[in-house]
């Protein structure tokens, strides 16, 4: 079954920047879509980013975009989430996940959860 892991969460000031990593193990990653995902205390689970099997498609949600960038590394078998000019609203639980499609960034369509990294943005 596809395991998967986040790091390189942290605390950081606004408009520092981090980078997440999610790897997997026991299955490639070239069969899945991968998607980030955030939840603030107090809120809902958010889809902050994806990105397709196959690389070529990304999504991402309007509060991340042209801050963020999602990659994928698959000798690695590794998708980033690189995270610029980050604010004290981007502070989250940070998840990756596993799913069969990219357009909707929703809990319910991916089916692999990592356990989380957690960025906190704090002056």
């Amino acid at each position: 079954q596809l395991q998967l892991v986040e790091s390189g969460g942290g605390l950081v000031q606004p408009g520092d920047s981090l980078r997440l990593s999610c790897t997997a193990s026991r299955v490639s990653l070239d069969y899945y879509s991968i998607g980030w995902f955030r939840q603030a205390p107090g809120k809902e689970r958010e889809g902050v980013s994806c990105i397709s099997a196959n690389g070529r498609n990304v999504n991402y949600t309007s509060s991340v975009k042209d801050r963020f960038t999602i990659s994928k590394n698959n000798a690695k078998n590794t998708v980033y989430l690189q995270m610029n000019n980050l604010q004290p609203e981007d502070t989250a639980l940070y998840y990756c996940a596993a799913g069969w499609q990219c357009v909707v960034m929703t809990t319910d369509v991916f089916n692999f959860w990592g356990q989380g990294t957690q960025v906190t943005v704090s002056s």
